[in-house]
């Protein structure tokens, strides 16, 4: 505590933390002050967005290596998926922050942001967000042309998405539109094609979004309300917990399909069961949860998501092994 009768010093809004980042990280102890805003500006403090956004190629990269009969996913295509998940996220993020800057101003949760705060300018994030997108370009030449193709197809929705909490009760949906195309991609990156279950695994991943953003929109309802924010939290209201019930069930039907389509075996389904298990044990904790429940119930599909990509990578390797 200070003395009496001294001021509390003020914390620098470049070094306080923003209520969903994590604790103590790196970005917000370490990192130079001059970069710290356009770190977070890229979500790097909140590594749960391109952990979400990098699973759905990993699922996909999972399934092919199943399907052609691989020991598992290419490697190169793994490091590929992670370093675009990690600057696409970073660009989408800024573009989505350049468009709703004056909103987030509006939302507690999202007022002390880069360009809310004033902390940096609107043309230097565009900059920025330009900069991330050519990282991103250069790591989707790598792939064939058919992946090539399907992945600047994204950014049409990628463009359309920041609109749809003003004019839809469901931008989750699109979201998952979005967030879910790797699940098309870490196909065709083995198979210059799409198949089932491409198709398949994409769709299992779009209503997967929809559940576990939904539980992410949790947090901000009453500011959504005040601010004229759209989201499925405020649509479904009273019903979230089943409507995001529904949602993982889906997924988990889908994502068995897709296991089906592309011959995998007993550890492709043993990973579906544990996705399974740990989807219905967040349900079973939504049931009047706090902000601080929800967000960390949202983190956690980091994990269930892990659990399905194990199986099929272990799946296509004991294919091979045995």
């Amino acid at each position: 505590m200070p003395a009496p009768g001294k001021p509390i010093p003020d914390v620098p809004v470049a070094d306080a933390p923003l209520p969903d980042a994590l604790t103590g990280h790196w970005v917000d102890t370490r990192a130079p002050r001059r970069f710290r805003p356009f770190l977070k500006l890229a979500r790097i403090e909140r590594p749960i967005g391109w952990q979400l956004l990098l699973l759905p190629c990993w699922w996909a990269a999972g399934l092919a290596a199943i399907a052609a009969g691989q020991p598992y996913p290419n490697p190169w295509h793994v490091l590929l998926f992670l370093i675009g998940a990690v600057v696409m996220r970073g660009a989408g993020c800024t573009f989505n922050d350049i468009i709703d800057r004056k909103l987030d101003a509006q939302v507690a949760r999202t007022r002390g942001r880069p360009l809310p705060s004033g902390q940096i300018t609107t043309k230097a994030a565009a900059l920025f967000m330009v900069g991330l997108s050519l990282v991103g370009f250069v790591v989707l030449l790598q792939f064939n042309a058919f992946t090539i193709a399907a992945g600047i197809a994204s950014l049409a929705i990628v463009a359309v998405y920041p609109f749809m909490k003003r004019i839809t009760n469901m931008p989750q949906f699109v979201l998952g539109l979005a967030f879910s195309w790797g699940g098309l991609l870490g196909w065709s990156a083995v198979f210059g094609r799409l198949d089932a279950p491409a198709y398949l695994i994409y769709a299992a991943a779009v209503v997967w979004t929809v559940g576990y953003d939904t539980i992410y929109a949790m947090q901000d309802i009453e500011d959504d309300v005040i601010a004229g924010i759209k989201s499925s939290a405020r649509y479904f209201g009273a019903h979230g917990r089943e409507a995001i019930a529904l949602c993982f069930a889906l997924a988990v039907v889908l994502a068995g399909l897709a296991t089906w389509s592309a011959g995998g075996g007993p550890l492709a389904y043993a990973g579906l069961a544990a996705f399974a298990g740990h989807l219905g044990w967040q349900v079973s904790k939504l049931k009047g949860a706090s902000a601080q429940v929800a967000l960390s119930l949202f983190r956690s599909n980091w994990h269930a998501g892990l659990l399905l990509a194990a199986g099929f990578a272990l799946d296509a390797f004991a294919r091979s092994a045995f």
